[in-house]
């Protein structure tokens, strides 16, 4: 019987900061750090996770599941997960990680997983344990850490913010249905190949009778039209503009510029499953 401490990296900045936090607050502590690869990330989701196991000095262990999403499609009939139906982070994200931890809980091992999310997210709860022996901690609620000091955490320590965050709010698989309008336009720009791969499962699911699209109520087809794209992108810079007269100046810290969060709130992509996106 041992203690055992784990910590997920999602390859968002939450769980980054987490980790270096833990780091530099806990070094005590032999925490073993994982991602869970659906193998549909994004590019540079990978590229910021070996920049993280640089400043960790030493490596984050893969999670794979033993099928992958081509095979749960089919299970699920060719219906695309969507918020009412989180298939994708049920089998792909929380089952890799349970079959993880078993044998160490087999073991009778005592572990505490430690989960990013923030003092200012009262409306978040994350993984609850099914075994008395898989304990959780909030170690940024804890301590009172709210979003610009993940941000202070993530800058002082020289690892700063995954590149993505130019573009994109969160971590999570190219096609996540949580992406925002503006972000499906980005993704056709960035990376017009997942672009394509994303609108292929799309027909397909519509062709077996699927209810959901990726983006609630509009085909992704339908993005590609330039005038769509030009109108996507004009209320992305207004609600951008009206959010940032609207914050209140603090010298003594800086707030961040808002981000699509911010600008979207609950209109579109809020209620990002905390296993995939912090």
């Amino acid at each position: 019987m041992a203690e055992r401490h784990v910590l997920g990296i999602s390859g968002g900045k939450d769980s980054a900061a987490l980790a270096v936090y833990m780091r530099q607050t806990r070094p005590d502590l032999n925490i073993e750090y994982f991602f869970t690869d659906t193998g549909k990330e994004l590019p540079e989701v990978y590229d910021f996770l070996g920049k993280l196991e640089g400043f960790l000095g030493k490596p984050i262990v893969r999670l794979n599941p033993d099928r992958g999403f081509d095979f749960w499609l089919v299970e699920y009939n060719h219906f695309l997960p969507s918020p009412q139906t989180r298939w994708c982070t049920r089998q792909l994200k929380l089952l890799p990680f349970e079959r993880w931890v078993k044998p160490m809980l087999a073991a009778g091992d005592v572990v505490t997983s430690y989960v990013a999310i923030r003092a200012d997210e009262d409306y978040r709860e994350g993984y609850t344990s099914k075994h008395p022996n898989l304990k959780v901690r909030l170690p940024f609620r804890e301590s009172g850490v709210d979003k610009s000091g993940v941000s202070e955490i993530l800058m002082a320590s020289g690892v700063g913010w995954p590149e993505y965050y130019e573009w994109r709010s969160r971590s999570g698989c190219t096609f996540c249905f949580f992406q925002q309008k503006i972000e499906w336009v980005r993704l056709r720009e960035r990376h017009p190949d997942e672009f394509e791969a994303a609108k292929a499962y799309e027909k397909d699911a519509l062709e077996h009778g699927s209810p959901f699209t990726w983006t609630k109520g509009e085909p992704l087809a339908s993005l590609e039209d330039p005038k769509r794209i030009e109108q996507i992108v004009r209320d992305y810079e207004e609600r951008k503009a009206r959010e940032q007269r609207r914050r209140p100046m603090n010298p003594l810290r800086p707030e961040l510029p808002p981000d699509l969060d911010d600008l979207y709130g609950c209109e579109e992509g809020n209620g990002a499953c905390v296993v995939c996106h912090k």
